[in-house]
């Protein structure tokens, strides 16, 4: 596996991909790797040829009082991992590379990076969309692979994709999960072992949501209204939002009409977890 530490070697080997007639997927991660982000390597290996992991804890995205100096780092560890996967290529610049002195440089994807996270982590998605826009240009990835899990980030990725005609495609991959149905996250190494117990009613509620559309429930706000029900038998647990919304706009549906993501972000102890489902066939 070729290690990258600046954005030259990486478009060097970017280049010679193309040079080379290799399919290049890019998988873009923060590091403290679990089988979330194995699960999007392996389905870029089926898809491509040559396959580029970055790890770069972006800080654009953390808020003056989140959690960006305790974010997990364990390059060592993901570098055994990617290689045992078979990653070619592992792009893991340090910030001051990513962002040159006085940069003022964003990318705002407006209308969409106010809703679900967008509004409770004011500038989160301006600083997702910005270095994922760098790190495109950088790697200039034929595919490039996210997790269902941060549903609303992959909406607003691919409306940049597509407002900018950025000549890659994007492809979401479902949510991993812990066996008791846990969704996979960097940030559960935070939780308590009680803590742990309790971030299981995320995604206990969206399974009573599912199971009331199952069962015939077509109105939103009684679904929502059955999720948070489940969220409040938690005392531990502090509702950020629980919506139904368009997967694409993010916009609350007040009729179930296409497919809808039902989406919940809730605080565990003092660590923020989002999880989600689709609902299908109406």
């Amino acid at each position: 596996m070729k290690i990258c530490k600046t954005i030259a070697d990486m478009r060097a080997a970017s280049h010679q991909s193309r040079h080379d007639q290799k399919r290049l997927g890019f998988v873009p991660t923060m590091g403290a790797l679990h089988e979330g982000h194995l699960s999007l390597v392996r389905a870029a290996k089926a898809k491509c040829d040559v396959v580029a992991v970055s790890i770069f804890v972006n800080p654009l995205q953390f808020g003056p009082s989140e959690d960006l100096a305790k974010y997990p780092r364990t390059f060592e560890h993901d570098r055994k991992l990617l290689e045992t996967e078979g990653v070619d290529i592992l792009f893991a610049p340090t910030p001051g590379e990513m962002y040159p002195a006085g940069a003022i440089t964003y990318v705002t994807v407006e209308g969409l990076s106010e809703k679900l996270c967008g509004r409770s982590r004011p500038g989160h998605f301006r600083g997702v969309t910005t270095v994922v826009a760098k790190l495109f240009h950088i790697v200039e990835p034929e595919l490039a692979f996210f997790g269902q899990k941060d549903a609303a980030q992959a909406a607003i990725i691919r409306r940049m994709v597509r407002d900018l005609n950025l000549p890659v495609e994007i492809v979401v991959c479902p949510i991993v999960r812990e066996p008791d149905g846990l969704a996979m996250s960097s940030r559960n190494a935070y939780l308590s072992a009680q803590e742990r117990k309790s971030a299981l009613a995320l995604h206990r509620s969206l399974i009573e949501v599912k199971n009331r559309f199952d069962q015939g429930e077509r109105n939103p706000a009684r679904l929502i209204e059955a999720g948070k029900q489940v969220v409040a038998q938690e005392p531990t647990v502090r509702l950020d939002y629980f919506e139904i919304v368009d997967p694409a706009m993010l916009d609350p549906v007040l009729k179930l009409t296409n497919s809808v993501l039902v989406a919940i972000a809730a605080f565990v102890g003092n660590t923020r977890l989002i999880d989600n489902v689709l609902l299908e066939g109406m």
